[in-house]
């Protein structure tokens, strides 16, 4: 079988000799290679310099420290249980609610001004009790939490499909409470509960019953003080709350102080004007 030499374009028979062939380039001399250049150091490093906005994106991703989760359930035969059981995960409900509460009232731990409390495990102890949760330090020291969660008030949650969404808001609430801070013991209760329910509600979690209410005093507490402190959030800008709660750890809460330094104005205008929002709102949608 014959085959062609594809340098020479000749032909040679498979059963002969190898036939080898030579071809001589006529045409221009080839170019000489182009030296390599030098690196320029000062451009690759500048060129490399991270994008401080990736590296603030990263810094949003960035996880905080998960405390120690335990669950203590004093009765594993009461009815509260069962439905406690069958409606969530409780090693991912309350991780993905720590999770929430950190990100929301600090921005991240690669911060230098972030400051934590330095909360090391929480207990979330199901037991029957009358009123709904609370929160409080152990034994040992403030740095470990229990969260009292009355397995009457689970067993009383309606409708059922409501079961999930009310258990991981309740948690949400006073998991905020093992991460808060409380201006060194002075801050108002209304104020302390507010906070708490505004990260519910940033969580999408506040019950169908929530309305904003502005009658009463600012500081009544829970959904109340919640929707006003949603309504600052939304005036002076995302982070607001952060603030605020990053100078109840700085300082003693004094009114007459307080929100001036924070927001340039009084609590008391400051309400007045989420007032009148919330009146002129409502006459306009009537």
């Amino acid at each position: 079988m014959a085959s062609t030499d594809r340098a020479s374009g000749h032909s040679s028979s498979s059963a002969g000799r190898a036939v080898t062939t030579t071809t001589t380039y006529s045409g221009p001399a080839p170019p000489m290679p182009s030296p390599v250049p030098f690196r320029d150091l000062a451009r690759d490093t500048a060129e490399s310099s991270p994008d401080p906005r990736i590296e603030s994106a990263i810094a949003n991703t960035q996880s905080f420290p998960q405390p120690k989760l335990r669950l203590k359930i004093q009765d594993l035969g009461h009815s509260g249980a069962t439905k406690f059981l069958a409606a969530v995960n409780p090693a991912a409900v309350l991780s993905t609610a720590v999770d929430n509460v950190l990100r929301l009232l600090y921005k991240s731990p690669s911060e230098t001004d972030t400051t934590v409390p330095p909360t090391r495990s929480v207990t979330l102890i199901l037991r029957d009790m009358g009123g709904v949760a609370y929160t409080t330090g152990t034994a040992l020291d403030n740095d470990h939490k229990e969260i009292h969660f009355s397995l009457a008030y689970i067993n009383s949650i309606s409708p059922p499909s409501r079961l999930t969404d009310e258990i991981t808001g309740v948690l949400t609430h006073e998991l905020v409470h093992c991460y808060q801070w409380n201006a060194h013991g002075t801050c108002p209760g209304g104020l302390i509960e507010g906070v708490a329910d505004w990260v519910r509600l940033k969580c999408d979690l506040g019950p169908p019953h929530w309305k904003k209410e502005t009658t009463g005093d600012w500081d009544r507490g829970y959904q109340h003080t919640a929707y006003f402190l949603q309504y600052l959030e939304g005036r002076f800008g995302e982070g607001t709350i952060r603030q605020l709660n990053d100078k109840l750890r700085q300082h003693k809460y004094k009114a007459e102080t307080f929100w001036l330094e924070l927001l340039g104005e009084s609590v008391i205008k400051l309400y007045d004007d989420y007032v009148k929002s919330e009146e002129g709102g409502n006459k306009d949608n009537e």
